[in-house]
């Protein structure tokens, strides 16, 4: 499987999983938890409160593991592995762009001081579990 296979693989377990995992630093121990995510190209971006413990771990450790994609058939179920760094947005025109009324049970509306948008730039990714094959690398150039 080139490059090329393996990012086409990866866009679309993004254009189909949503939810994963983000991971960060608590206490000096790794934390994870349930995360909604939208794309753009490798780029992933999730919405939250500024006011979590979440954004403190980040802000002291910008780097989170991410699994996406396990659809929980069990073996044979291809998922994405990634491993990345944050960056904490509260750009208006980002936060207008990812606003959906679900986020209505957790902000005002998409001009919620509060309301941030966590973006993630991959450093790795990889494709897990294809029936069985080893893990395949996305190479960034």
């Amino acid at each position: 499987m080139n490059n090329q296979d393996i990012r086409k693989a990866v866009e679309n377990i993004l254009e189909n999983s949503s939810v994963g995992t983000l991971a960060t630093i608590q206490q000096d121990r790794p934390y994870s938890r349930y995360m909604t995510y939208t794309h753009e190209g490798l780029t992933l971006f999730t919405a939250t409160s500024s006011e979590t413990h979440k954004v403190e771990e980040i802000e002291s450790n910008p780097y989170t593991h991410i699994l996406l994609g396990y659809e929980g058939d069990g073996f044979g179920d291809e998922y994405v592995e990634y491993q990345g760094k944050v960056k904490i947005s509260d750009s208006e025109d980002l936060k207008k762009k990812l606003w959906n009324p679900y986020m209505e049970n957790w902000f005002d509306g998409p001009n919620d001081p509060n309301y941030i948008i966590l973006e993630i730039q991959p450093f790795e990714i990889k494709l897990m579990n294809k029936k069985g094959q080893d893990p395949k690398v996305l190479e960034f150039e």
